[in-house]
């Protein structure tokens, strides 16, 4: 064998060992990619379901807000309803009930000092005088002749 020879067989030897590497990885690369597809096709497969479940949970999502809404804009008019008849109330029977109690008073105050009942008399009540912490009696009343 000469010099040659045996550079040819180390070059088939190298290309050999090189193409069995590129093959390994060649077919290593093709089972990442069927994996990869089976993958895909799942997702693909879960995924259509989710979305026809959420576009329903939307739709139904819809429905209520639009039916709270409703009810909302009742509620409003309700409330409007309410405060235009307790203005209504207070304006038609709240001067004619301010006048009556205002007579009351007259009338007890005429009849009896303090809203006693007639003939009782004024009514004495002790008044004391407090400076600081401190009771102060109040003044001598006279005597009445009766």
């Amino acid at each position: 064998m000469s010099g040659g020879e045996v550079a040819g067989i180390l070059v088939a030897v190298f290309w050999a060992i090189l193409v069995s590497f590129l093959a390994v990885v060649l077919v290593r690369l093709a089972q990442v990619l069927k994996a990869t597809t089976k993958l895909v096709a799942d997702v693909t497969e879960q995924a259509v379901p989710l979305l026809a479940d959420a576009s329903t949970t939307v739709r139904s999502a819809r429905t209520q807000l639009d039916r709270v809404d409703a009810i909302a804009s009742d509620v409003q008019e309700v409330t409007s309803n309410a405060s235009a008849l307790s203005s209504t109330v207070a304006s038609t029977f709240g001067g004619p009930l301010v006048k009556i109690a205002a007579f009351g008073y007259g009338v007890r105050k005429a009849l009896g000092k303090g809203g006693g009942a007639p003939g009782d008399g004024p009514r004495r009540t002790s008044r004391r005088t407090v400076i600081v912490g401190r009771t102060v009696p109040s003044p001598r009343r006279r005597k009445q002749k009766g």
